[in-house]
C-alpha cells in the first residue's frame, strides 16, 4: 500500500510540473492580451494548483515513522504503521454523512478543496447546523428564517442562547478579564447575510453573560435605544426587506467581569433615500409604521388626515406595498420605547410629519423670476407643526443669499433650485433627530457628561490610552516595585475602572450592488473593502510577515487576494476617487467633468472599468466582492451635503416656537449669529458633522465623503488596538426564501470572503504565536512544577520542556488530519491552530484533574478530623440505645467541636500604616469623597420597570414554580397562586411578597406579572 501511495505521489508531482510550465505560458499569454477568459483561467489554474498541493501533502509517504523538524517538531499527522485514509481502498474523499459531524473545518477530511468546503456547509445546512468554526474565526450561514424580525434587542430572545455564539461571548469577556485588553467582534459579509440579528444576539448574551440580565435597567434602556433607532435606520431594498442603513459600533465597558456602562456609534449615510429611493425599494420603516399606526386624532393634529402612501411624494416613487398589520404594532412598540428613553413623542413626531409633507410642497417657475408653488396648504401644514411662519419658511426655500467679495446679494432661485434646498431641509430634519436620539440614548448609560454624538467623535472613546500600550503581543513590562500608599492605590484602582478595556460588536455595512450604484453605494463598499482588508490584515499578513521577520519557515504558502488596490482607487489622498471628486465639488463641476478626469487618470488601473455603455456618466469598480457599476449624476450635488444659511436662520428662537426644531440647529445657529448680517451666504452640513469647527470661510470644513473617512479611520485606530473575534456571515439566497441554498451565490462568498485560504493557514500554517514567557504562565501545568525553571530568562527552556511534555501526551492520541505543529522564533513560539487546540484541551483536562484532587484531599482530610469526634458520637449513641452491633449507622452528627476565634484585645491599636495626608486628600477630591461621611446607601427603587412601563406597588404576581422547591420553610407558595408583592426586598433580587399574614423575600424568578390592574406610574 505504501508503494501504490508513492506511485500516486509520483503521478503528482509529474503532473504538477507540467501545470507549471502551462501556468508560465499562459501568464505570458496574459501579460501580452488582456482578454477576461486568459485571466479567468489563469485564476482556475492557481485554484487547481492549491489543491494539488493539498493533496500531494495528504499523499506523502516515507519509508519510517514521519521525521519530526529540528525546529519545528511536527507531530505526525496519522498514527505510526498506519496508511493514510486515502490510500486505503474504496474511500472517497468526503462522505456527506461525515459532512454534519465537522464542525471545524480544519478537521476535514481529504483533500482542502472549494468543493469540499462547499459540501459541508451545504450538508450543514439542510442539517440546521449553520455554525461552523475555522480555527477561532466562526463561519454562519442566514437560514433565512425569521424575515419579519425587527432586528432589534427585544426580538432576539428566542436564539439568544446560541451556544456557538456564546463561546465567542464568554471568550471575549475571559481575554478582557485576564488581560484587560479590549476585544473587537467584527461581524463581516454581504448585505442580508445577517450581521445585524447576530449583533443583538450578541449584545443580548453579553447582558446575560457580565450585565446582570434582561431585568437591569441598562438592559431595558439599550432595548428600547435599538428598537427606535431600528425603526428610523432600517429600509427595504432590493435584496434585503430588513436593511440596516445605519453602522453600529456598540462599545460596552466590562471591568472585573461586570457590565457597567454601554455607547452606540453610529454611522448613517444613506440620506438621500429620505427623498429619493430606487425601483422595489421603499423609505425608512418609520414614515410606514406612522401611517399606520397614528390615530384619527393624532393624524388630524399632525395635518396628514387625507394622506396615504400613494398621495406623499417621498413614499409614492418606490414599493408601496404594505403590512398595516405588523406596522401597526412596531408603531406601538417604538412610541412606548420612546417614552423610556424620555423623548418626548409629539417632538419627534412632528419633525417626521413635517419631512413627509415636505415633500408635497411643488414648486413652479412663473412667468417672471419669482416661484410658484403648486398648492400653499403643504406650506402651511408644514410650517405649523416646525413653529415657523409659512412666509418665512417660504422665504428660506426659493430665496438664496450670496457672499460676493464682501457684498450681501440676495437671488431668487428658480423650481429646480428651490426643490433642491426643500429635499435638504427634508434631509437635515431627519439626519439630525436621529442624531439627537442616539445622543440622548448614550446620555442615559454614561457616567457623568452626557455628550454623545453621531459623528466620529463618537469614536473618541476613554480608551485612547491603547496607543500607548502597543500590540498584545509586546513584550510585558513589570513594575519597579515603587511603594505606594493605600490613597494611591485607591487611585490606581479608580483609574483602572475609567480606562478598563472594551468589548465591542461591529456591525458595519456590507457590501452591497445598488444597480446602479449611488455614491452612498461607494461609501458602503468602501466600508466594507477596508473591514475585508483589516480581516486580511490581522489573519493572513500579520502571520506571514511574522513568520518571515522570525525566520520561521511554513510549509503552507497561503495566497490571498490583497484589496488595497481597490481601497487606494477610492481613497487615495489626491487621486482617488473621493478626493478628485472633493476637487470637482470645490470648483463647481459636472458629472461629465468628473468622470471624464477620473477616466484619464485611472484608465491603467486594474480595478477599475469602463462599461460598453453609451451612457458617459458610469464607470466600474472591481471590489472585493464583485464588480459594481456606478451612476455619477448625483454624486457632486450628494457630496456637498448642504443647506444654506437662508433656511437654517428660519429655526431661529426669534422665529421659532418649536423648541425641538430649535435644537436640531443648535450649533449652526449659534456660529451663524455670532455675527450681525444674517443670512450672509454661508452653507452648512446636511448632517451633523465630526468636525468641531463648522465653517471653512463660506462652506462648510468637510464634504459628505470627507466627513465619512474620518469616522472610518477613526473606528479602525480604535479597532487596531483591541483584539478581533472574526464572525463571518453568507447569505444564503438574493430571494429571503426560507432554507434556500444558494450554490452559486454561496461559492461566490466563499471567494470573497477568502474561506478557503483560511481554513488552509488555520489547519497547515502558524496563525497564532505567543510570546515565551504567556506560553510558560499558560501551559506550565502540563510539566511537572520541578522540570520548571520558572525564571522570566530562562522561558525559553521552559517552554520546550511544556513542549516535549505536550508531544508525550498527545502521540498516543488519534490525531484529525489538521497539522499540530510549533516553531520556536525569535521572540514568539508560533502554534498552528491544531496545536494550540490541542495545548488548550490538555490543559483542561489537567487543570480539572487537579481541582478534583486537591477537592478530594481535602474532603478526606476534613474527614479524618472530625473522625474522632464522630466515633465518639456513634458509639454514645450506640450505648444509649442498648445495642452492640450497628448494621446501619444514623447520619453523622456535626458538632462544632473546634474552638472559638479569639476575638481581638480591647484597646489594641490599628497596625501603623504610611499616610500621605496630601495624597488622600487629592484622592476625595478628584473622586468626590468625604472621608468623615461616607456616601448613603441608594434606597431600593418605589417600583419596577415591565414591558417599558413603570409599575408601582403593591402588584399582583403569579407563582411560576414552587417555592421553596424542596418544600422546606414555614410557608409553602405553589405554582399558580396568586400572591401580593408589597416592595422591593433588602435582599438582592428578591421581592417582599405577603401571603396568608407572612412577609416572604421571594427571588423575582420564581415571580410573574399580572399586567390587568396594575398601577403604572408617569414616565
Amino acid at each position: 500500500m505504501a508503494t501504490l501511495g508513492l506511485s500516486k505521489v509520483f503521478i503528482l508531482d509529474k503532473y504538477f510540473t507540467e501545470l507549471q510550465k502551462f501556468w508560465e505560458t499562459e501568464r505570458k499569454l496574459q501579460e501580452s492580451s488582456s482578454s477576461n477568459e486568459a485571466v479567468h483561467l489563469q485564476q482556475r489554474l492557481r485554484s487547481l494548483s492549491s489543491e494539488l498541493v493539498t493533496l500531494r501533502n495528504r499523499l506523502h509517504v516515507t519509508g519510517g515513522s514521519p521525521s519530526v523538524p529540528v525546529n519545528g517538531h511536527t507531530l505526525p499527522a496519522y498514527p505510526q504503521n498506519a496508511e493514510p485514509e486515502l490510500c486505503k481502498p474504496n474511500i472517497g474523499m468526503i462522505r456527506p454523512s461525515a459532512c454534519p459531524d465537522v464542525h471545524d473545518l480544519i478537521h476535514l477530511p481529504g483533500p482542502l478543496t472549494e468543493d469540499a468546503v462547499l459540501r459541508t456547509l451545504h450538508t450543514r445546512f439542510f442539517n440546521r447546523e449553520y455554525f461552523t468554526n475555522v480555527g477561532p474565526i466562526l463561519l454562519t450561514v442566514n437560514p433565512c428564517q425569521d424575515v419579519g424580525n425587527p432586528l432589534t434587542l427585544s426580538s432576539a430572545h428566542a436564539s439568544s442562547k446560541c451556544p456557538q455564539l456564546l463561546r465567542v461571548v464568554h471568550e471575549a469577556v475571559r481575554q478582557q478579564s485576564e488581560t484587560g485588553y479590549p476585544q473587537a467582534i467584527i461581524l463581516g459579509g454581504e448585505s442580508g447575510s445577517g450581521k445585524t440579528y447576530y449583533s443583538m444576539l450578541l449584545l443580548r448574551q453579553l447582558f446575560d453573560v457580565a450585565g446582570g440580565g434582561p431585568e437591569t435597567d441598562a438592559y431595558k434602556h439599550m432595548a428600547a435605544a435599538f428598537t427606535v433607532l431600528r425603526s428610523l435606520g432600517s429600509a427595504k431594498t432590493s435584496s434585503n426587506s430588513e436593511s440596516s442603513r445605519i453602522g453600529h459600533f456598540i462599545e460596552v465597558q466590562v471591568t472585573d467581569g461586570a457590565l457597567y456602562r454601554t455607547k452606540i456609534h453610529c454611522y448613517f449615510l444613506d440620506q438621500t433615500r429620505v427623498v429619493r429611493q430606487l425601483s422595489n425599494q421603499k423609505n425608512y420603516h418609520i414614515f410606514y409604521q406612522m401611517l399606520a399606526g397614528l390615530t384619527q386624532e393624532e393624524r388630524a393634529k399632525l395635518n396628514l388626515e387625507g394622506y396615504s402612501i400613494r398621495s406623499l411624494q417621498y413614499l409614492n416613487h418606490g414599493d408601496v406595498n404594505q403590512n398595516e398589520s405588523e406596522d401597526t404594532a412596531r408603531f406601538e412598540a417604538w412610541k412606548t420605547c420612546l417614552s423610556v428613553l424620555g423623548i418626548p413623542f409629539m417632538d419627534v413626531i412632528r419633525v417626521l410629519a413635517s419631512v413627509l409633507l415636505l415633500g408635497n410642497v411643488q414648486f413652479l417657475d412663473g412667468p417672471g423670476l419669482e416661484v410658484n408653488m403648486k398648492s400653499g396648504a403643504e406650506i402651511k401644514s408644514v410650517s405649523s407643526l416646525l413653529g415657523i411662519s409659512s412666509v418665512a419658511l417660504f422665504r428660506g426655500l426659493t430665496s438664496r443669499t450670496h457672499n460676493v467679495r464682501g457684498q450681501i446679494v440676495k437671488s431668487v432661485s428658480d423650481a429646480c433650485m428651490a426643490t433642491a434646498t426643500r429635499d435638504a431641509l427634508a434631509k437635515a430634519l431627519y439626519c439630525r433627530t436621529v442624531a439627537t436620539i442616539v445622543r440622548r440614548a448614550n446620555s442615559l448609560k454614561r457616567l457623568g457628561s452626557t455628550s454623545g454624538t453621531l459623528s466620529s467623535d463618537s469614536n473618541e472613546s476613554v480608551h485612547n490610552h491603547a496607543a500607548e500600550t502597543g500590540s498584545q503581543h509586546a513584550s510585558t513590562i513589570g513594575s519597579g516595585g515603587i511603594k505606594s500608599s493605600k490613597s494611591m492605590t485607591v487611585l490606581n484602582s479608580a483609574v483602572r475602572h475609567a480606562t478598563d478595556g472594551f468589548i465591542g460588536i461591529l456591525d458595519m455595512f456590507g457590501f452591497e450592488d445598488g444597480k446602479p450604484s449611488q455614491l452612498e453605494h461607494l461609501c458602503i463598499n468602501l466600508c466594507a473593502e477596508t473591514m475585508q482588508h483589516f480581516y486580511n490584515t490581522h489573519v493572513f499578513k500579520s502571520s506571514i510577515e511574522s513568520c518571515r521577520e522570525e525566520g520561521v519557515l511554513c510549509d503552507v504558502k497561503v495566497d490571498y487576494v490583497d484589496n488595497v488596490p481597490c481601497i487606494d482607487l477610492i481613497s487615495s489622498l489626491r487621486t482617488g476617487l473621493l478626493s478628485m471628486l472633493d476637487v470637482e465639488c470645490s470648483v463647481r463641476g459636472t458629472p461629465e467633468s468628473y468622470i471624464q478626469k477620473v477616466k484619464n487618470q485611472h484608465k491603467a488601473s486594474s480595478r477599475f472599468f469602463e462599461p460598453q455603455l453609451s451612457d458617459c456618466r458610469i464607470f466600474g469598480v472591481q471590489h472585493f466582492a464583485g464588480n459594481v457599476f456606478y451612476d455619477t449624476s448625483n454624486f457632486l450635488e450628494t457630496n456637498r451635503d448642504v443647506v444654506p444659511d437662508d433656511v437654517v436662520s428660519v429655526f431661529h428662537k426669534t422665529s421659532c416656537s418649536f423648541g425641538f426644531a430649535i435644537h436640531l440647529f443648535g450649533s449652526e445657529l449659534k456660529a451663524l449669529y455670532s455675527e450681525e448680517t444674517v443670512p450672509r451666504g454661508v452653507s452648512f452640513r446636511i448632517s451633523p458633522t465630526s468636525h468641531t469647527d463648522l465653517q471653512n470661510g463660506n462652506e462648510p470644513v468637510s464634504t459628505l465623503t470627507q466627513d465619512f473617512h474620518t469616522r472610518l479611520d477613526n473606528l479602525l485606530r480604535t479597532l487596531v488596538h483591541a483584539k478581533p473575534h472574526f464572525i463571518r456571515c453568507i447569505k444564503s439566497n438574493n430571494c429571503e426564501q426560507q432554507s434556500h441554498f444558494d450554490r452559486a451565490l454561496v461559492v461566490r462568498q466563499i471567494r470573497a470572503l477568502q474561506v478557503l485560504e483560511t481554513v488552509n493557514l488555520m489547519a497547515g500554517g502558524y496563525p497564532h504565536r505567543m510570546r515565551f514567557k504567556a506560553f510558560a504562565a499558560r501551559y506550565r501545568v502540563l510539566a511537572p512544577f520541578r522540570k520548571l525553571k520558572r525564571n522570566e530568562d530562562k522561558a525559553i527552556e521552559d517552554c520546550k520542556i511544556i513542549l516535549d511534555c505536550f508531544l508525550r501526551v498527545v502521540e498516543a492520541q488519534e490525531l484529525t488530519s489538521a497539522s499540530t505543529s510549533w516553531s520556536l522564533g525569535k521572540r514568539h513560539i508560533f502554534l498552528s491552530e491544531g496545536a494550540r487546540q490541542q495545548l488548550e484541551k490538555v490543559r483542561v483536562e489537567r487543570r480539572h484533574n487537579a481541582a478534583v484532587l486537591i477537592q478530594s484531599a481535602w474532603r478526606g482530610w476534613q474527614f479524618r478530623r472530625r473522625w474522632s469526634t464522630l466515633k465518639r458520637n456513634l458509639q454514645l449513641q450506640a450505648r444509649t440505645r442498648g445495642t452492640k452491633n450497628v448494621h446501619h449507622p444514623p447520619p453523622p452528627i456535626t458538632t462544632n467541636a473546634s474552638r472559638p476565634r479569639p476575638q481581638p484585645i480591647a484597646g489594641t491599636p490599628p497596625p501603623d500604616l504610611e499616610k500621605d495626608q496630601k495624597k488622600i486628600q487629592q484622592t476625595c477630591s478628584l473622586f468626590g469623597l468625604d472621608l468623615e461621611r461616607p456616601p448613603p446607601v441608594p434606597p431600593s427603587r418605589s417600583y419596577t420597570v415591565t414591558g417599558n412601563t413603570k409599575m408601582g406597588y403593591p402588584q399582583t404576581r403569579v407563582i411560576k414554580m414552587n417555592f421553596p422547591e424542596d418544600g422546606s420553610g414555614e410557608v409553602q407558595l405553589l405554582k399558580g397562586e396568586t400572591v401580593v408583592v408589597v416592595g422591593a426586598s433588602q435582599q438582592r433580587g428578591h421581592l417582599l411578597v405577603e401571603h396568608k399574614s407572612h412577609t416572604i423575600h421571594v427571588p423575582y424568578q420564581y415571580l410573574e406579572l399580572k399586567t390587568s390592574g396594575q398601577p403604572a406610574l408617569g414616565m
